[in-house]
C-alpha cells in the first residue's frame, strides 16, 4: 500500500527559514525525550530472490502509548520502502519458499496473535488461524501449501461450582503465575482453506521463554516436509526451560523421537538447507552457566560437534550459508559484536565496517541483511554481499539529523589477574583534559557486555556532562571462556572488585572527579548497584538501582528461571550449609552500610527479578536513615516496555543523578 502525503503547509517565519540554505542545524545533546522518536528496525528477511528486505518498522504512538509495527517491503537496489500492514502486533514476517506470499503474526480482536497471509500480487492479509491462545511462532513447509505453528493448548471451558476450582499444582514456576501454564504444542494450517491438524500433544511443550529471553525454539520442516525438528522441554513451566532436548515430529503419525544421545540442554536447532546435518545453541560442556556454543550434528541424530572450538567466543546461532557446510555466528569480542563464518570447524570473522550488527537474515544466495549501529548512531537496516562490503538500505533515524551524540571509547584495565575492558563515552562538549563528574552505568546479565554502540542510556547521561562508564566485568561474555566463568559463586565481590580497578584507571587518567561519582545500572547491574554502595559506602554521591538483584535466595525461589540459577549461584541453597553462599553473594547483607541517596525503580510484575528484592533494598536504606526514593510501575515485564513509561524511567533517572553531582 503507498501512501500520499499533502505538501506540508509552512507558517510564513518557517518557510522563509527555509529558504536560508547553507545556515547550520543548531546541534543538541541526547534526551530522554528523544527516545519515542527513535525507530525500530527489526527481524530483517530476504525475498528468495534477494532482490527485497522485510522489516518490522516500529515507531512510538503516544496518544495511545504503544510501539506500532509496519510491515515494511525495502527494495535491495533502489531502497524503495512499501508499507505493506499496519496491523496491530505486526511481526515475525517470512517469506514463503516461492516468494509470492508473506505470512506474519498480527493480534485478533481479543489480542491473540494470529498467523495472516498475505498474497504479493495484491488483496488483503487474512488471517489463516484463529485460535484461543496465541501462536508464538510458525515455519512454511518446503512446498508451500502448509504451516506449521506453535501455540498453547487451550483452557477448558468451565462452568458452574467449576469456575472457582482453580487451585493449581505448582512446579518451576514463577511466583506472579497464577494459573498453570499450558503445553506449546505443533500444529499443520493448510494454506488454502485454514484446515488445522494436530502434530504433538502430551505433557511435555516447546520450551517457554519470557522477555526478554527470545524464543528457544525454532520449528525446522525436513526438506521432504514429512518431518519437523525442534525442541521440547519436560513442562511448560518457565524453570524447566533448561530440560530442551532436540526431537523429530513425523507430521503424518505425530511419533515424537528425540534426536541427542546426551540429556543436555539445547536451543534454536536450524536445519542445513539440504537437510543433512543440524546446528544448534548449548552450553559448553552442557552445564547451563557455562560458555554458549554452536554445535553441528547429523539431522539423524549423533554425536555432535563444536562448529568453532577454536573460537573463544559465546556464540549464537544464525543460521547456515547455501553450501551447507558453514554456518554463520554472532557474539560479542571485546567492545564490538561480530559476525563469523564456520566451516570444518575454523571460524572467520566478517569485516562489518565498524557496524555493531543485531538482528540477521542469511539470503538463499548467501547475502546477509542486517541490522546494525555505529557508536553515534541508532539501528539501520543493511544488507553484505557474498565477498563485498555493507550497504545501508534505509536511513530513518532522522530524529538524530540535529544531535550531537558523544564519542564513545575502549578502556582496558587489569583486575585480579583478569584482563577487563569497558566503554567510556564523554560528553558532546568534552574537551581533553577536563575532569567530569562519573556515572557508572552497568550492564545487565551478567552473561552480556557493553559495546561501543549507540545506547541511548549512556547518551542521555553523557548529554548532562558527565563521563559515563560502561565496565564489561567478569562474567561479561565479551573475554572469553575464563572471564566469563570467573563470576561462578562470586557473584558480586569479583565483579565489584573489577568495576572499582576500572574507576581507579579512569582516575589515573585523569578523566574524572572522583568526589562526584554515582553507580547505577538495571538488572545484573542493579544487583552490581546495590552491592557497591553497600561494598563502598563513601564512594558515591548517588545511585540509581533498577529492577536489582538484592537477594539470589529470591531469584533461585521465585523468579522465572528459578532452580536454574543454581548453576550461577552454587548448589541449591536448601542443601546442607549452602545458605551461607547464598547470603554472601547477595548484596542485601551489605545494605545497612551504604550512604548513598538512592533510586530504586522496578515493574511490579517483573518476572526476571521478583519486585520483593526492591522492597528489601528501600526497607533495608530506610531503616538505617539512607535517602531513598522507590518508584513502582504497575505493569508485567522485565522494565517498562511501552514509551511513555520508557521515558519516565529516564527522566527519574537523570533528576535523581542531577542535583547530587552538582558542584
Amino acid at each position: 500500500m503507498h501512501i500520499t502525503i499533502a505538501p506540508l503547509r509552512l507558517p510564513l517565519a518557517l518557510a522563509c527559514a527555509a529558504l536560508l540554505v547553507g545556515q547550520p542545524v543548531q546541534a543538541r545533546p541526547f534526551s530522554a525525550d528523544d527516545l519515542p522518536k527513535l525507530v525500530r528496525i527489526g527481524d530483517p528477511q530476504l525475498s528468495p530472490d534477494g532482490k527485497s528486505v522485510l522489516s518490522i518498522i516500529g515507531r512510538a504512538n503516544l496518544k495511545d502509548n504503544r510501539w506500532e509495527g509496519e510491515l515494511t517491503l525495502i527494495d535491495v537496489a533502489t531502497k524503495a520502502q512499501r508499507v505493506l500492514s499496519r496491523r496491530v502486533g505486526v511481526g515475525s514476517a517470512r517469506w514463503s519458499p516461492d516468494g509470492r506470499s508473506i505470512a506474519f503474526l498480527a493480534a485478533d480482536a481479543a489480542g491473540r496473535a494470529q498467523v495472516h497471509v498475505l498474497a504479493m500480487d495484491g488483496g488483503d492479509a487474512r488471517p489463516l488461524t484463529a485460535g484461543k491462545t496465541s501462536v508464538v511462532q510458525f515455519a512454511w513447509a518446503p512446498d508451500g501449501k502448509t504451516l506449521a505453528f506453535a501455540a498453547a493448548d487451550e483452557e477448558p471451558e468451565k462452568t458452574g461450582e467449576a469456575r472457582f476450582e482453580d487451585g493449581f499444582e505448582v512446579g518451576n514456576h514463577s511466583f506472579l503465575d497464577r494459573a498453570p501454564r499450558k503445553p506449546i504444542h505443533i500444529w499443520t494450517v493448510a494454506v488454502a482453506d485454514g484446515a488445522v491438524k494436530r502434530i504433538t500433544s502430551g505433557p511435555r511443550s516447546l520450551p517457554l521463554g519470557l522477555p526478554p529471553t527470545g524464543a528457544p525454539s525454532q520449528l525446522n520442516w525436513t526438506p521432504d516436509g514429512k518431518a519437523i525438528i525442534f525442541t521440547q522441554a519436560a513442562t511448560p513451566a518457565t524453570g524447566d526451560a533448561d530440560s530442551s532436548r532436540l526431537m523429530r515430529v513425523e507430521v503424518a503419525s505425530g511419533a515424537v523421537t528425540p534426536l541427542l544421545p546426551t540429556p543436555t540442554s539445547v536451543r534454536v536447532p536450524i536445519l542445513s538447507p539440504d537437510g543433512q546435518s543440524l546446528a544448534f545453541g548449548m552450553a559448553r560442556d552442557g552445564v547451563p552457566a557455562h560458555q554458549s556454543r554452536v554445535m553441528i550434528a547429523p539431522a539423524t541424530g549423533g554425536t555432535p560437534r563444536d562448529a568453532a572450538p577454536g573460537l573463544d567466543v559465546a556464540v549464537e546461532l544464525l543460521g547456515w550459508l547455501p553450501d551447507n557446510q558453514t554456518v554463520v555466528l554472532a557474539g560479542s569480542d571485546g567492545t564490538s559484536n561480530g559476525l563469523w563464518l564456520a566451516k570444518d570447524g575454523k571460524a572467520t570473522r566478517l569485516d562489518l565496517a565498524g557496524l555493531n550488527p543485531g538482528g540477521v537474515d542469511i539470503g538463499a544466495d548467501g547475502s546477509i541483511a542486517f541490522t546494525a549501529s555505529t557508536a553515534t548512531r541508532p539501528p539501520e537496516l543493511y544488507r553484505l554481499a557474498p565477498g563485498g562490503t555493507p550497504a545501508v538500505l534505509t536511513n530513518l533515524q532522522t530524529a538524530m539529523a540535529d544531535v550531537t551524540a558523544g564519542r564513545q571509547e575502549t578502556l582496558t584495565w587489569k583486575s585480579d589477574g583478569y584482563t577487563a575492558d569497558g566503554v567510556i563515552t564523554y560528553p558532546p562538549d568534552y574537551q581533553p583534559g577536563q575532569k567530569r563528574p562519573l556515572v557508572l552505568y552497568i550492564h545487565g546479565g551478567p552473561v552480556s557486555a557493553s559495546l561501543q554502540s549507540f545506547t541511548p542510556s549512556s547518551q542521555i547521561l553523557a548529554a548532562q556532562g558527565w563521563i559515563v562508564f560502561e565496565p564489561n566485568y567478569r562474567g561479561s561474555n565479551n573475554r572469553g571462556y575464563r572471564f566469563q566463568q570467573a563470576i561462578l559463586g562470586d557473584a558480586v565481590a569479583g565483579p565489584g572488585r573489577d568495576i572499582m580497578a576500572g574507576v581507579a584507571e579512569l582516575k589515573k587518567r585523569g578523566l574524572i572527579d572522583d568526589k562526584r561519582m554515582a553507580v547505577t545500572g538495571w538488572s545484573y547491574g542493579g544487583m552490581m548497584t546495590s552491592w557497591l554502595i553497600g561494598a563502598y559506602p563513601t564512594a558515591w554521591k548517588a545511585a540509581v538501582a533498577g529492577a536489582p538483584v538484592t537477594d539470589i535466595l529470591d531469584q533461585y525461589t521465585t523468579a522465572d528461571s528459578n532452580r536454574g540459577r543454581a548453576a550461577q549461584y552454587g548448589p541449591s541453597p536448601f542443601v546442607g550449609d549452602n545458605m551461607a553462599s547464598y547470603s554472601r553473594q547477595s548484596p542485601i547483607f551489605q545494605a545497612w552500610k551504604a550512604r548513598a541517596p538512592t533510586l530504586i525503580m522496578a515493574d511490579v510484575g517483573d518476572w526476571r527479578v521478583t519486585i520483593p528484592q526492591a522492597y528489601k533494598l528501600y526497607r533495608a536504606l530506610s531503616d538505617n536513615k539512607v535517602e531513598v526514593k522507590f518508584i513502582a510501575y504497575p505493569v508485567p515485564g522485565h522494565s517498562p516496555a511501552d514509551p511513555i513509561r520508557s521515558r519516565d524511567v529516564w527522566r527519574r533517572w537523570v533528576d535523581w543523578l542531577k542535583p547530587r553531582l552538582a558542584p
